[in-house]
Order: structure tokens, then C-alpha cells, then sequence
């Protein structure tokens, strides 16, 4: 099927081949690419686009003893077809097959497991210290994006880097510049020039030969070391890591094999850090992607001839948000959005479009964004930070001590909150809860349905305090959407259905999860009550004493950590007012969660309504009126 790839041993038969050979390597590689995303999902454009510089990075360097780290590592998909993964691209983000992500436990190619950004230089630059301490001697390589590189850890790493003067490479991959006259004949010159050996010893010769000189020589030295700064600054275009102790290199042009092989083999050699800039399109080799890099960066199955996603049949969350700021902002001139380069995963694209003035794309910044915020709504506007679950985690400390301590209205929109899937632990949003639910005068709130999730924004905007609203990524529950909005009294919940046996207590996707075991129960003869908290701070607490009166035994169902979680939160109110409940909780165990489809990871935690029946028969065997196992059908989905 495929030229090469059925031909060759990987990884290291990628060193023996010819240019014409590589060329068509990486021909097969975006065709298999392609296939693959097209039927899982996953990462396109950013893979399309780094093709030749895996070759090149394969053909330089082993490795198997090499250190390569990958950020954010979403782009990491060609270095697995590389290192002899290419025949399981097929499972690839599906539940036991590839992760769509660096993972050390599936391969000892991949140095160091990623999948939040600007983590890269920070990691390499440990691996190479202790490299040096340990007295070995191979390559660390970190290959970050110019959107990772925008986030403040990579610069503080660089900073560092610079000062300790230790051997390693940053590859800068590039893919917002196009390829143009800069990647040209002076460009690669100079990049040769640079990187060539002999310029290196010819430079430290001149330098000794002139402090050699009697009287004058370190005046000599001084002047020339002067000279070759001015000049530097005129010719070198990243005087900027130049000034942070990197030699830069580049631009290159990154689908160049040849040129990319030889710069790398060089810079090999060089000592101290050096950074090589290079040039890439993301999605090259295939026309949609080319064309929409933002829809193909992150992307489901799709039709590979028309590029087509298949349409949703009803909106997602993350739509009905964007849908609501833009009507929000058309009425209130206060209103401002907040995004950390997530403008169209956020669903802010409308609202960015509609009001340039008041949208802010910080960049891979979560601190910053967070701070901004906070300035903004002490200045008197009403900024809305946008930002996923698991990146949220990056501005903690913002959060309670910029916002929250001041008590400041911010609206922080929690998308991917739970379980979201095929891109696995590093974007799993199962600890939210637990995090902001001990931030003093935040209240969180996360919907059952798409009118909840309207009521919150709307009670959000009502409030004048910080407010963190979570929401799972995905379409909706397909109920009707009302046109009136309702203010929700925090700390308020309501009883979605009455029951006489059990109560159960749910918060967010868990009211789903619930909805279908109380249907099940019913079958069984068994009556749950089932209650939809709404709110996780401050907890519906009047209204869960009064079920705790009501029934001896409440089941708490949560699309987050147990640890932290909305269970633990309950179990607290019903230990502080001394009441003696059975409680069984359900959610989110203390680990990490791999990738897979989120109805499998259900399956696999047993939070599907059949194994949530299973666990309160289990618990309570002589609840209800019928009490034969046998009689109830677990397999049912």
C-alpha cells in the first residue's frame, strides 16, 4: 500500500534512504496521516505540517538514546509512525490503542509525556543538566511551536538555558509565517555559514591570536567582539535569543529534507544552546486542511474527499456559550471575552469577529489572561475568561489570589469540564471541582441541560463575585430551549423526579448518568428520587439535609474526582450536622484516565446507569421491592 513505509525498518531505516526515497517517506506518511484522522479524529494540520522535520530529526538523531521532546505534543503523531507505530495508527485516541500524545509506557522513543504546552524547554533542559551530571553524552532536543513558545514558562526556560550555557537544541516550529523570500539563498548561507564547524574553530582562533597581541590585544578582541555584534544585528533576524544566551539559527525552510538534514547535522556539533527557526505550513499535503487549519488542528472523522465534518444534530455546549456572549455584548457595551489561543475550541469566534475591541486572544497564557481579567473588572468591566478545564489548572493561583480574594466579578467558563475523551489524561477535566471548590467567594455552578447552562451564564452576570460555570464538551441534551432566563438563587437545586427508596444526588453530566439509573430502578420496583444540585459552591445544603432526613441512603454521582469532589462536599454537610447517611459515591477515582470514547471510559469506571444499578444493588441488596439480581439487565446500554 505504501511505498516506503511497508519497506523499511523503523526507526533507523529512515537514515539509510536516499533523498528521493525520504521524499516519498513523507509522501506515504501524510496519506496514511490523512486515513487515519479521518477515521479517529485527532491532530491534522500541526502533523501535516512537521512531516520533513521528522524525517530529518529521525535521520540526525537516535531516538532511542537522543532525548526528543515534543510540545505541546499533539504533533507528535509522525515521530510515533517513525519509531514503528504506523500499523496501530489506525487505533489511534480509541480506548487500548495509541494515545494521541507523547506516553513513555507506550514507547522509549518518546523522552517525555506531554500535552499541555511550553512545558518542552523547561523538561529539556533538566534531562540535559542531568545528562552533564551524569557524565553521558547524548542529544535533548525540544521541539516547540510558535504558539507554545508564547507561554511565560518557555521564556523563563529559555532565560535559564541561556545563563547555564548548556548544550541542547530548541527547534522553533513556525507554521504562522508563510515560506517566503527570508527562507531564500542569504538565509540558508548564513544558516551554513554559522553552523559549519570550521566557522566555529576559525572564530575561537581569531579570538586567541588577537588577545595574543601585546598591549593591545584585548582592546583588539573588545573592538572585533563589537563589530561582530553590529553586524549581527543587521544580519541574524532572532537577535532576540541571541540576547538570552541562544545562538540562533534560521529561518529554514522546513519542508526542505536536505537543507533541514544538513543545518541539524550541524548544529549537532555546536556547543551551548542554540535555537533553529523553522518554517512550516500547517496542513501541507492536504487541501482542507491547508485551507482551515484552525478546523483541522483538532479535529473528528471526516469525509477525506470534501474535508466535511458530519453535522451535529443538535448544538454543543460550547455553542450555546459562544451564542450567548455575542447576544450579551450586543446589549451590554461592559461585556469583555477572555481566551488563552482558544478562540474557536471556546466558541468565541462570533464574538471575536463581531467585537474585535472587546476580545482578547492572550495567547498560550492562562496567568495572564486570569490577572487581565481581574484589572478589567476592578477598572468596572465584566470580563468572561474562556478557558478549558485542564488548562485552568495553570492559573490556580490567579484565580484565588487575583480574583477571588478580592471578590471580583470575573466569569470563568469552564468548557471540557469531566470526562472529554480521545485526547486522554493530559485534557481529562475531572478535577475542577476539586480545585476551585476551596476557593474562598467563588461559586461554581455546572448544568444538567442547555437551559441550565443559559439560566447560569444569565445568573452569572447577576452576581457580583467571581463565578466558575463547568460544562462538558459535546452536544447538549436536546431539550427545547426556553426564550425567558431564569435567576437561580445560589445554593439552590431542584428535584428533577420524586422517589420513595433512594435518593440520588447528581451535579452537571452526572444528572444524565442518573436520570438513566432511576429509569432502570424503576424497572426493578425500586423508587429514586433524583436531585440536581446545580451548584457545587455553595452547596444546595437545606435541600440535601432534608433529603438526608428524608432517606437513609443518598448516592452522589459526579463527572469529576471523588477526591475533592462534589460526594466528599455532601459527606462533609452530613458529618458537620451529625447525620448518620449512607453514602455511596460515584465518579472519578483517585488516577488518571487514558483516552477512549467518553460512552467506554463510562463503561470502564462503571458510571453507566446499568453498572450505577449494579453498584447500589451490590451496596444495599434488600433495597426496594424486587431484589433479583438476575432479573436485572446490566448489559443494557
Amino acid at each position: 500500500m505504501y511505498e516506503i513505509l511497508d519497506k523499511i525498518e523503523l526507526p533507523y531505516g529512515v537514515r539509510k534512504l536516499k533523498l528521493s526515497e525520504k521524499r516519498q517517506l513523507a509522501h506515504d506518511i501524510r496519506e496514511l496521516l490523512i486515513a487515519s484522522v479521518a477515521n479517529c479524529g485527532g491532530h491534522l494540520a500541526s502533523n501535516l505540517g512537521v512531516v520533513e522535520l521528522s524525517i530529518a530529526l529521525h535521520t540526525v538523531f537516535d531516538t532511542g538514546l537522543d532525548r526528543v521532546i515534543w510540545d505541546v505534543g499533539h504533533q507528535s503523531y509522525v515521530h510515533k509512525i517513525l519509531t514503528g507505530r504506523w500499523k496501530e495508527m489506525e487505533n489511534l485516541r480509541q480506548y487500548g490503542g495509541l494515545s494521541g500524545f507523547p506516553k513513555g509506557l507506550e514507547s522509549g522513543h518518546d523522552a517525555f509525556d506531554t500535552g499541555h504546552s511550553s512545558t518542552s524547554i523547561s523538561a529539556a533542559l533538566g534531562m540535559a543538566r542531568a545528562r552533564d551530571q551524569l557524565g553521558q553524552k547524548h542529544a535533548v532536543v525540544a521541539v516547540i511551536g510558535d504558539g507554545a513558545l508564547s507561554g511565560g514558562m518557555a521564556f523563563e526556560a529559555l532565560n535559564h538555558a541561556g545563563q547555564l550555557d548548556t548544550d541542547m537544541l530548541v527547534i522553533l516550529n513556525d507554521n504562522e509565517m508563510s515560506i517566503s523570500k527570508n527562507v531564500g539563498a542569504l538565509s540558508a548561507y548564513l544558516n551554513r555559514l554559522r553552523t559549519d564547524p570550521s566557522y566555529t574553530r576559525t572564530k575561537e582562533e581569531i579570538e586567541t591570536v588577537l588577545h595574543k597581541i601585546p598591549g593591545i590585544g584585548s582592546n583588539l578582541a573588545r573592538a572585533a567582539s563589537r563589530f561582530k555584534d553590529k553586524v549581527k544585528y543587521l544580519m541574524v533576524p532572532g537577535i532576540f535569543f541571541e540576547e538570552l544566551g541562544f545562538t540562533y539559527i534560521g529561518p529554514v525552510n522546513g519542508h526542505d529534507l536536505q537543507e533541514l538534514t544538513l543545518v541539524l547535522t550541524n548544529v549537532r556539533r555546536m556547543k551551548g544552546p542554540v535555537l533553529l527557526h523553522i518554517i512550516t505550513q500547517k496542513g501541507r499535503g492536504y487541501a482542507p486542511a491547508l485551507q482551515n487549519p484552525d478546523l483541522f488542528h483538532g479535529v473528528g472523522p471526516f469525509d477525506i474527499d470534501t474535508g466535511h465534518l458530519p453535522k451535529k444534530s443538535r448544538k454543543t455546549y460550547t455553542e450555546l456559550f459562544g451564542q450567548y456572549m455575542t447576544e450579551k455584548a450586543r446589549d451590554d457595551q461592559a461585556v469583555v471575552a477572555i481566551t488563552a489561543a482558544m478562540a474557536s475550541g471556546t466558541g468565541l469566534n462570533e464574538f471575536a469577529h463581531l467585537y474585535p475591541e472587546r476580545f482578547y486572544d492572550v495567547g498560550i497564557c492562562e496567568q495572564h489572561a486570569v490577572t487581565m481579567a481581574a484589572g478589567m473588572a476592578k477598572a468596572g468591566l465584566k470580563p468572561v475568561v474562556a478557558i478549558y478545564s485542564t488548562f485552568l489548572q495553570r492559573a490556580f493561583d490567579q484565580v484565588l489570589h487575583d480574583v477571588a480574594m478580592q471578590k471580583l466579578p470575573v466569569i470563568f467558563a469552564v468548557d471540557r469540564a469531566g470526562l472529554v475523551g480521545e485526547d486522554g489524561p493530559t485534557h481529562q477535566g475531572v478535577f475542577d471541582l476539586a480545585y476551585l471548590g476551596l476557593i474562598p467567594n467563588l461559586t461554581i455552578m455546572a448544568p444538567a441541560d442547555e437551559n441550565e447552562l443559559l439560566d447560569m451564564l444569565h445568573t452569572a452576570f447577576l452576581l457580583e463575585s467571581p463565578v466558575a460555570i463547568r460544562y462538558p464538551r459535546g452536544v447538549g441534551e436536546g431539550v427545547e430551549i426556553q426564550q425567558e432566563r431564569q435567576y437561580l438563587e445560589p445554593g439552590s437545586g431542584r428535584i428533577v423526579q420524586e422517589g420513595q427508596d433512594i435518593a440520588i444526588l447528581a451535579i452537571g453530566r452526572g444528572v444524565k448518568l442518573g436520570q438513566g439509573a432511576v429509569n432502570l430502578l424503576a424497572e426493578e420496583g425500586i423508587s429514586a428520587l433524583l436531585f440536581d444540585a446545580r451548584f457545587a459552591k455553595p452547596l444546595p445544603e437545606k435541600q440535601i439535609l432534608e433529603l438526608a432526613g428524608r432517606f437513609p441512603r443518598l448516592v452522589c454521582i459526579e463527572d469529576n474526582s471523588m477526591a475533592g469532589g462534589f460526594g466528599s462536599s455532601v459527606l462533609e454537610i452530613l458529618n458537620d450536622q451529625q447525620q448518620n447517611n449512607q453514602v455511596l459515591r460515584i465518579g472519578i477515582p483517585d488516577e488518571f484516565i487514558q483516552h477512549g470514547r467518553v460512552e467506554l471510559l463510562f463503561d470502564f469506571l462503571e458510571m453507566n446507569p446499568p453498572s450505577i444499578v449494579q453498584r447500589i444493588i451490590h451496596r444495599w441488596p434488600k433495597l426496594g421491592r424486587n431484589r433479583s439480581l438476575e432479573l436485572l439487565r446490566f448489559g443494557k446500554k
